[in-house]
């Protein structure tokens, strides 16, 4: 296991190994989709519990903050940073869709246009997120440069991604169920598979980083139980500071992963069943939208509903979707 960081500055060049070519594998679909590995939905009775990264993480940060989320699914008014994240996703999901040659900054920049339209059509309240058209056009720009600052890193003419915002899942021997979705999905020529990551925001000291490299786990672990093999590097691009972060698995680290999720699971389940949902305060309150019913700031939770929902049913937020 090794972990590595680039900065915008000493990241290798354009034709460094940062930007090899990834081509599609004969069975796995260019477009978005699953894994070829996951079983599809099948009819019959539900199957058994399910977790992933986001949900692990939220439980991981503070355990009422995953009961607000699953259990009692309180909704969250979009922020600008987090609708910021959804945008620069879809534009770099989208920029693969045009050939090799095309996918410059110039296109990408085209793309932002279009795909915010598409979002404030399928979200309407979207349309209130800024105060005037100054505040609007000051967070687009930092849409652009988000962009511009991605080119730096990796050159997309010499990438063809195996599979963009590609849904994993596995079952494990517990019977849990794993889910997630992957940004970016790259196979090399010789079956070499590397997870891909964007972030919208400032790589954390190294200190910090657990919880980021934990979700990369949580995806190299799904797919090395969907799959049978290890993926040979997790990269965590990050787009506010022009980062990389770099990271490469092995089996021992994966099922140390795999023990860490099971106990998790098991945390959880004890903490549904005695319905006992405790707030950890710390800085990431900052950012939470529910600091009006939380303990921890002298509020009062609603009762713990009585059928919990589905957690497999649960939708997943993109990156940005909640800054917690």
């Amino acid at each position: 296991m090794r972990v590595r960081r680039f900065h915008l500055e000493d990241t290798p060049g354009m034709d460094g190994q940062l930007s090899e070519p990834s081509p599609t594998l004969p069975g796995m679909a260019e477009d978005s989709g699953t894994a070829i590995a996951v079983v599809p939905e099948q009819p019959g009775p539900p199957r058994g519990p399910s977790l992933s990264p986001s949900r692990a993480g939220d439980f991981l940060t503070c355990p009422l903050l995953y009961r607000f989320r699953v259990l009692d699914r309180l909704p969250e008014p979009p922020s600008p940073a987090a609708v910021r994240g959804t945008l620069v996703h879809a534009v770099l999901e989208r920029l693969f869709d045009a050939v090799a040659g095309d996918r410059t900054p110039d296109a990408a920049r085209a793309l932002v246009a279009p795909e915010w339209d598409r979002m404030q059509a399928a979200e309407p309240e979207l349309a209130g997120l800024f105060d005037d058209d100054e505040q609007r056009a000051a967070w687009l720009a930092e849409v652009m440069r988000m962009l511009d600052r991605y080119f730096t890193l990796e050159d997309p003419r010499r990438i063809e991604p195996a599979h963009r915002e590609l849904c994993v899942e596995a079952e494990l021997a517990s019977g849990l169920r794993l889910r997630g979705y992957i940004d970016r999905l790259d196979v090399a020529p010789g079956g070499q598979m590397r997870i891909v990551d964007y972030k919208t925001g400032g790589a954390p000291p190294e200190e910090f980083e657990a919880r980021a490299l934990f979700q990369m786990r949580f995806y190299a672990l799904t797919l090395w139980r969907a799959q049978g093999q290890v993926p040979k590097l997790l990269q965590l691009m990050y787009l506010g500071n022009g980062e990389i972060v770099r990271y490469e698995p092995d089996e021992a680290d994966l099922l140390a992963t795999e023990r860490k999720i099971e106990a998790l699971w098991l945390a959880i389940e004890r903490a549904t069943l005695n319905r006992d949902w405790r707030p950890r305060p710390g800085r990431i309150c900052d950012w939470c939208a529910h600091q009006a019913i939380c303990p921890a700031f002298g509020g009062t939770p609603p009762p713990v509903p009585d059928l919990p929902a589905r957690r497999d049913e649960v939708p997943e937020p993109r990156d940005g979707a909640s800054p917690v």
